[in-house]
């Protein structure tokens, strides 16, 4: 096996441990405090990072388009990251992340790549958990065990929400109800539970959810889920019923903060009170080591994201078991 392949693989096993590698860059200075912060990116969605090449102006294309490269056999949009984000570079960008990301390629600019650091799940925090709302970043990662001004941080962006942000207005992804397909009668009380930290992402599973006519939870996180579960378990308990009385189904994302989905789908499988219940794991992260580790932990459906289509089989193929 080349060097290579055992670097992607050893990278691709952090997700069985709860664990994940981040790429750290720089942007430019913010508008508001005009410093430079540190960003992130999960390393299994970066393909490379390059000088930039020549870039080739697109007429009439979107704000914060800067054209498109064509870069082994591919032509590539190239996207400015620090505009979309709200920084200014001192210099014309010199390096960009060609990232592949929910079935599709794109690049983005930015100002230095710093290094790549190797951290837990649970050392990320939601960014809806931090009062800020909706934003283009999905959470907060704390990459030293400091606190205060000693604590060094990254912010993770949300590809799902910045893909969104640059893509005109009448293109933006809606779901087609058509697509779904026909009704789908749950067992009377029970719901849907889902986890996903992105605000996109689950704005699209609700508008599945919802045409399907499935009753549905959202959570954040794969602890605010795994929290969730014990929960409704608790409360079943009490009523003298089990947590298959109030969830049918779990759908969950891959790249969490707190726990991720695999850990998630562990703890699901391994637990008498609830290894029964399906398990569907919708993910950006695609590919065959990523559907290995699916398969490991136990999960019943693996969809890349996003199509309603495949993920309304899916979950009506996990619910026919």
């Amino acid at each position: 096996m080349s060097s290579l392949q055992k670097e992607i693989d050893e990278r691709t096993n952090l997700a069985g441990t709860n664990r994940f590698e981040l790429l750290l860059f720089r942007l430019g200075t913010d508008a508001v405090l005009g410093q430079s912060e540190l960003f992130g990116i999960n390393v299994l969605k970066v393909r490379e990072i390059v000088t930039m090449p020549a870039i080739t102006p697109i007429a009439g294309a979107p704000k914060f388009s800067l054209g498109v490269v064509h870069l082994r056999d591919q032509v590539i949009p190239v996207y400015d990251l620090p505009g979309i984000i709200g920084c200014k570079l001192a210099a014309a960008p010199t390096l960009m992340l060609v990232t592949e990301y929910a079935r599709t390629t794109q690049a983005f600019t930015v100002e230095s790549v710093e290094d790549i650091v190797r951290l837990d799940w649970n050392q990320v925090i939601s960014a809806e958990n931090t009062g800020t709302g909706p934003s283009l970043i999905t959470s907060i990662a704390r990459l030293t065990e400091g606190s205060g001004d000693e604590a060094r941080l990254a912010q993770v962006l949300d590809v799902e929400a910045i893909l969104q942000a640059i893509t005109p207005e009448e293109n933006r992804h809606q779901v087609d109800p058509k697509e779904v397909g026909d009704k789908f009668a749950l067992k009377p009380g029970t719901v849907v539970l889902v986890a996903d930290d992105s605000f996109v992402a689950r704005a699209l599973m609700e508008q599945t959810l919802k045409a399907m006519g499935v009753p549905y939870e959202m959570t954040k996180s794969g602890q605010e889920a795994w929290n969730r579960l014990n929960t409704l378990a608790a409360n079943a308990e009490a009523e003298g019923k089990t947590i298959h009385d109030k969830v049918c189904l779990m759908l969950t994302d891959l790249e969490m903060p707190e726990m991720d989905g695999f850990t998630l789908t562990r703890n699901i499988k391994q637990d008498a009170r609830f290894s029964a219940m399906p398990v569907v794991i919708h993910s950006s992260l695609s590919g065959s080591a990523n559907e290995n580790h699916v398969r490991s932990v136990g999960a019943n459906g693996y969809v890349p994201k996003f199509s309603a289509e495949e993920l309304s089989s899916a979950i009506r193929k996990a619910l026919g078991r």
